[in-house]
């Protein structure tokens, strides 16, 4: 009896999730829909989930070989991602490996020091970056962003929080077969770590693709513009044309759809694990 009743409770609790899910991806399941018609068929009442009339290719065309060049925009958003994404998972990994596993004076001081520094909002901070990028000459150049954006107090902090979690007893094994502190954080600690670096990862690839305010600032010509400034423009020239503008943004989502697919399965893993540390 106690059993049956615990199986109705997890199937309606799994209905309700369901349901709630279906709810918030309805804006997706509409723009991948609207993309794919005709403009005289987006607005139509009752909502044609499945397009009557498709219109792929030439709101396809549309998007990619118009007078904005979307393409170079992709390509710079996906350059910035990229390199800011594993700068930032190198060396938050590496500085969280040092604040657990190595021991020095001081540790503990540095860490608070960082973590005091979390408490500073980056609106704060974007007149002193402007003047610096300025002094260095990387004032609207790409490496002035990437530079910036490959360091993380925040992901640092989470590294260290889960390489707290890894026995030092492996550390103190590996020293005793001779292996120096690059080996150990290569072969040993980063392949344990694998469920907060795709977490991370994912994280960042995402927080990087969307940002739109230090393009905004630190950028000026448009040939250097990501995809979230170009969307900008996109959206000045065909405001009125909401097939073409909805398959601007399915294809400015799809990478960020790829990446979690990607690195999903370790992110799982890592919260299966957490559940049974806990």
């Amino acid at each position: 009896m106690i059993q049956r009743k615990i199986d109705i409770q997890k199937a309606i609790t799994t209905i309700i999730l369901l349901a709630v899910s279906i709810f918030f991806l309805l804006p997706l399941f509409w723009m991948t829909s609207a993309a794919f018609k005709f403009e005289k068929d987006v607005m139509v009442f009752p909502i044609e989930w499945i397009p009557s009339s498709w219109n792929v290719i030439e709101n396809f065309k549309a998007v990619w070989m118009a007078k904005i060049p979307f393409s170079l925009f992709y390509l710079n958003s996906l350059k910035l991602s990229i390199i800011m994404t594993v700068a930032t998972l190198l060396f938050s990994s590496m500085a969280a490996f040092a604040l657990t596993k190595l021991q020095f004076k001081g540790r503990n001081l540095m860490f608070g020091l960082l973590l005091s520094f979390m408490i500073i909002p980056e609106q704060a901070t974007l007149v002193p970056r402007f003047l610096l990028l300025k002094w260095l000459g990387l004032y609207n150049t790409h490496e002035g962003l990437i530079l910036m954006g490959m360091f993380s107090i925040y992901f640092t902090f989470l590294m260290r929080q889960f390489m707290l979690g890894v026995s030092n007893e492996l550390i103190e094994a590996a020293k005793l077969d001779g292996a120096g502190y690059f080996t150990i954080f290569w072969k040993i600690i980063l392949p344990l770590c694998k469920p907060i670096i795709a977490t991370v990862g994912i994280i960042k690839f995402i927080w990087t693709w969307n940002d739109y305010q230090n393009p905004l600032i630190f950028l000026i010509e448009k040939n250097l513009y990501p995809i979230t400034l170009g969307m900008q423009l996109f959206k000045d020239d065909y405001a009125d044309n909401y097939a073409i503008l909805m398959m601007a943004s399915l294809s400015a989502i799809i990478p960020l759809v790829i990446i979690f697919i990607i690195l999903q399965k370790h992110v799982i893993k890592g919260i299966a694990l957490g559940g049974v540390k806990g």
